[in-house]
C-alpha cells in the first residue's frame, strides 16, 4: 500500500508564491516504482466540495491543469526521491484551502478532457491527510 503525505502549507499574501510537496512511501514494500504511480493535487475550500486542480503521469512525461490554476500553478515530481511538487504563483483568496495529494497504481486521479483537468476520481488509491494553505487579500 502506497502511503503519501503533504507538506509545505501555510499563510501568504495574496500575489506570492507557495510550493507544496507530497512524499510517498511503502512502494518498496509494495514492489513498486514511483515512476509507475499515477499523482495528481485535489484541493477543498470551506464549505466545499473537493477539487481537482492538477495531475501528472508517472514519467513526468504529461501534465494536466484545471482551468482556474492553469499558467499560475506547476505541478512536477521527482522520481529519484518519490516525491510530488506544486509550485503555486500568483495566489488568489479564492486558492485558499485544504491540499491534497492523491496517487493511483492505474489510473490518472484526474479526470481529462483535452488538455484540461475537468474533475476527480475519489476512488483513487492514496490520499494525504491534507495541508493548508490560506491566502490573504
Amino acid at each position: 500500500q502506497v502511503q503519501v503525505m503533504e507538506s509545505g502549507g501555510g499563510l501568504v499574501q495574496a500575489g506570492e508564491s507557495l510550493t507544496l510537496s507530497c512524499t510517498a512511501s511503502g512502494l518498496t514494500a509494495s514492489g513498486l516504482s514511483f515512476d509507475t504511480i499515477q499523482m495528481g493535487w485535489f484541493r477543498q475550500a470551506p464549505g466545499k466540495q473537493r477539487e481537482a486542480i492538477s495531475c501528472i503521469t508517472g514519467s513526468g512525461g504529461a501534465t494536466f491543469y484545471a482551468d482556474s490554476v492553469k499558467g499560475r500553478f506547476t505541478i512536477s515530481r521527482d522520481n529519484i526521491n518519490n516525491r510530488l511538487f506544486l509550485r503555486m504563483s500568483e495566489l488568489k483568496p479564492e486558492d485558499a484551502g485544504i491540499y491534497y495529494c492523491a496517487a493511483d497504481r492505474s489510473y490518472l486521479p484526474c479526470i481529462i478532457k483535452g488538455r484540461s483537468v475537468i474533475g476527480g476520481r475519489n476512488d483513487s488509491g492514496s490520499w494525504g491527510q491534507g495541508t493548508q494553505v490560506t491566502v490573504s487579500s
